[in-house]
């Protein structure tokens, strides 16, 4: 993706509209009127291969006949004629098409082939492609309206992108009447080309973009939409409304987690791990609209509620405190300044009441000492209409006051007729305005879960408490054996064997085939025990009667055996009994579940949460996204009801939640290396403050997969630490790691930039920076590598490990440029490491189909100039810096 060719593409010289017509009620005749009268600054062509004229100027019946560059075209015709059209623009060097046509992958087979071959078409000739089956776009900051929507939306900041193009026209009618701007309205249709991700991307590179609202349907690249979606989460909200949840295709798999972590938790699990904010509903979604019209980030979640009437008051605090946030606490000052302004009955505490004769300056007063008082995060205006009401004088006067956008400001004048002036005046200012409290706070409380949410994301997580080397090599001997016995669930044993590779510990459990051989190990291992049955592909035990619990004695053993091996042989074929399991009992406080689905869109889900047999019923479980690293893991088990008993409640003792945390970056990594799972159930999962026991656990293969095991990472929507980036190497007789950086590297890497010299310093950031701090030195270890790649140079003394130089591509176009920098300890300077990480981070651009790395450097960093031009680089010398460029090619 391009972000010129997106640039042009939203900001076109030139426009050709195919299909225009002189036809008041057709589509190709509203795009070319709307392009024609909008103002828009640049030229419009028609093409219609019928008229010499359409609406007055000189039609073309091909687009090659214009005879000038077109930067975008605009085809509105009937599908069977779109792809010969499509072949046309493109070879006619057209840079951009918006396909408004529809009839494609909604039309059945012969409409998705079609829809194929215009992919394949854009593809071929380097166009870029908005739709089909889309409404086109508008750009009101060049008052082009590239689209058959009637009217044009107000400039603004937020970017608005829909797979409906009806509810871009309802959103646009919305909008229109609330004064909500825009600097971008797009309907993206089916996404042939242009998708969610390189959309983000461009708004991202857009100074006039601060926010972006986000209708969804379906994701063509979910880890492209992820990457981008956190890239822009960082700085700027991006708010989403998903539909088509728990679609009724979905088949629901056959463990406990399949049935526990739908569509819907996956997606949520997603959106909070890229810092997207998602709503429910199309009011929500408009609703956000407005808030972030005039967008003010708080500082906090205390809100303080200005009102004429006590019920509002109550309601909304019900609602604010109810929903995660705090009543601010207005200081003795404000109440000292409100006492001499308001009516002797006020309140004297918020919500701040200024009664049902409340007049203009009152709630001009109560607005103004909120805004001055420190304690306030946001400020909630609550009017109804009463017998002295004024609500335009009311309006005005607060809409008047001259810090009135230093904090986030919301309103809601209840009612209809009798408040509209109010309304109107404080829309026409910028304020938003909801029908009712709860609409508002909702959504302020919504921006402060995006910040905190982020707050978590960037938490340095605290390091691994012991080193973690799996053995990757019996895993994959495991699932390959699996392949060949057609054998692709593992219970019992063999499922326990497959985890164990990965430091999860398993309750131990020993084989018998017959009763005298059960009784002989429960005498061994201690009573009492648990007698499970053991059958290939049974996934679960307790439905067959395949399950018997504290077993006291050895005569009690021999039975259960019988029984059990009597219940099996009513539901399972004798040739797939094998038994039946020993095991101790385990007698410990807690009972979770860990478990793994593959989703189709997102790849591999982990999710925890209480467990059981009733794991369905109390459905307390979270979702998260792998890989996991401490913090993170920590962030899931808080996300459900059994972790406030996990740390210690009352008198009860806590679990060992930081073994619980290093279980879930374990077993994550389990799913990050091995695409050929399916699901994993591990249920339960025992715990206690002694530590966890894995008791149950089921493993499923995909023999697909295992038959053709895709790119490593390739099943994944968020890249992890790539391994294979690791390399060894030895200067001056000290060895030294080359490899990723981590994000609890964190604490070692500031040290690591502090220590620089000033000259070091400023020869990286051009700039002397006297001392970073940990949220400066998390933005370099807590990275994206699907657009950014940090290596590393790590030595160990005396079992000390220590970052002595770094080095880092930052990808400006995927797959095409990155920027290059380097930065290496001093005392490690002149030694050949900055040769090292460099011939590395080449190598790393290669394979990472890189066609071009680049750097800028101070004149007198000698040091890299002699570097880089040594490495092939060409230099261009500038005024301030100079710049260096190696072609990969």
């Amino acid at each position: 993706m391009s972000i010129a060719q997106l640039h042009n593409f939203f900001n076109p010289k030139t426009v050709a509209v195919i299909g225009a017509n002189d036809r008041e009620n057709s589509v190709g005749y509203s795009i070319f009127k709307n392009i024609k009268d909008s103002g828009f600054g640049g030229k419009a062509f028609p093409v219609n291969i019928n008229a010499k004229t359409v609406q007055g100027a000189k039609a073309y019946a091909r687009i090659s006949d214009i005879g000038e560059h077109i930067d975008l075209a605009i085809i509105a015709t009937p599908a069977p004629t779109v792809l010969d059209l499509v072949v046309e623009c493109g070879k006619s060097k057209v840079s951009g098409i918006a396909i408004i046509s529809s009839g494609f992958k909604e039309a059945g087979a012969e409409g998705q082939k079609l829809f194929g071959r215009i992919q394949a078409a854009g593809k071929k000739y380097g166009v870029k492609i908005l739709g089909p089956n889309c409404l086109g776009f508008i750009n009101p900051r060049i008052s082009l309206n590239a689209s058959f929507a009637p009217e044009m939306p107000k400039p603004g900041n937020i970017a608005f992108v829909s797979q409906s193009g009806a509810l871009c026209d309802t959103f646009l009618d919305w909008s229109l009447g609330d004064n909500v701007g825009f600097s971008y309205f797009v309907s993206i249709g089916s996404m042939a080309d242009i998708s969610f991700d390189e959309l983000i991307d461009y708004f991202d590179t857009d100074p006039n973009v601060t926010s972006i609202l986000l209708y969804m349907e379906s994701l063509n690249d979910a880890r492209k939409f992820m990457s981008s979606a956190r890239a822009f989460s960082k700085t700027k909200p991006i708010v989403c409304l998903k539909a088509g949840l728990d679609a009724a295709g979905v088949k629901a798999v056959a463990s406990h987690t399949g049935t526990i972590a739908g569509d819907n938790k996956v997606f949520q699990a997603a959106f909070q791990r890229a810092g997207v904010i998602r709503v429910a509903t199309i009011s929500e979604l408009f609703n956000y609209a407005k808030t972030l019209n005039r967008y003010k980030k708080p500082a906090g979640n205390r809100l303080a509620i200005v009102t004429n009437a006590g019920g509002p008051g109550v309601i909304s605090t019900d609602f604010l405190t109810g929903h995660g946030g705090r009543l601010a606490e207005i200081s003795q000052t404000t109440v000292q300044a409100l006492n001499v302004e308001l009516p002797p009955a006020w309140s004297k505490t918020n919500p701040i009441d200024v009664l049902g004769d409340g007049q203009p300056q009152h709630y001009r007063s109560a607005v103004k000492a909120c805004l001055d008082d420190p304690n306030v995060d946001g400020i909630m205006i609550t009017l109804t209409p009463q017998a002295v009401t004024k609500s335009g004088e009311t309006a005005r006067e607060i809409a008047s006051l001259p810090n009135i956008g230093s904090k986030p400001v919301f309103a809601s004048f209840m009612g209809q007729h009798r408040v509209k002036e109010g309304v109107e005046t404080l829309m026409a200012a910028g304020i938003p305005v909801y029908r009712t409290p709860e609409k508002a706070i909702a959504c302020f409380l919504g921006i402060n879960e995006w910040q905190k949410n982020l707050e978590n994301i960037e938490t340095t997580p605290e390091a691994i408490p012991v080193e973690f080397i799996p053995d990757a090599e019996t895993a994959r001997k495991i699932i390959d054996n699996a392949g060949r016995e057609q054998r692709f669930a593992l219970t019992g044993g063999p499922a326990r064997k497959f985890l164990e590779c990965y430091g999860l510990a398993a309750n131990p459990a020993y084989l018998a085939r017959t009763a005298g051989q059960a009784a002989a190990i429960a005498k061994r291992i201690g009573f009492p025990v648990a007698i499970k049955l053991e059958a290939k592909g049974l996934l679960h035990k307790t439905e067959v009667g395949g399950v018997k619990l504290d077993i006291k004695t050895a005569s009690e053993a021999k039975k259960a055996f019988t029984q059990i091996m009597d219940s099996a042989k009513n539901y399972i074929d004798s040739g797939d009994i094998e038994g039946i399991t020993v095991e101790k009992m385990i007698s410990k406080k807690f009972e979770l579940i860990v478990g793994a689905k593959f989703d189709p869109m997102f790849g591999p889900v982990v999710a925890f949460g209480m467990g059981g047999v009733a794991v369905e019923v109390f459905n307390d479980v979270a979702i998260g996204l792998p890989p996991l690293n401490m913090a993170l893991a920590k962030n899931l088990m808080e996300q459900t009801k059994i972790f406030t008993l996990l740390k210690g409640y009352r008198n009860m003792p806590a679990a060992n939640i930081k073994e619980l945390q290093f279980f879930l970056y374990k077993f994550s990594y389990l799913l990050v290396n091995f695409p050929q799972i399916k699901e994993i159930d591990i249920n339960p999962l025992a715990a206690d403050a002694e530590g966890i026991v894995i008791v149950d656990a089921k493993v499923v293969f995909d023999p697909e997969t295992i038959k053709n095991p895709p790119k490593a990472y390739s099943h994944l929507a968020i890249l992890p630490y790539i391994k294979e980036y690791e390399s060894r190497v030895t200067i001056a007789g000290q060895k030294i790691l080359l490899r990723p950086i981590m994000a609890e590297d964190e604490p070692r890497h500031r040290e690591f930039l502090n220590n620089l010299s000033e000259d070091s310093k400023r020869f990286r950031f051009f700039n002397a920076i006297e001392n970073f701090d940990a949220k400066f030195a998390r933005h370099f270890t807590q990275i994206d590598y699907e657009r950014e790649t940090a290596i590393i140079a790590e030595i160990e003394i005396k079992g000390a490990k220590t970052t002595i130089g770094a080095s880092r591509l930052i990808e400006e176009e995927p797959n095409v440029t990155a920027e290059f920098a380097i930065v290496v300890a001093d005392a490690w300077q002149n030694k050949g490491l900055g040769k090292k990480l460099t011939d590395h981070m080449i190598r790393i651009a290669r394979q990472q189909g890189l066609k071009k790395i680049y750097l800028s450097f101070l004149k007198d960093n000698f040091a890299i100039r002699a570097l880089v031009k040594k490495e092939g680089f060409k230099i261009t010398e500038n005024q301030d810096s100079d710049y260096a460029e190696l072609n990969l090619n």
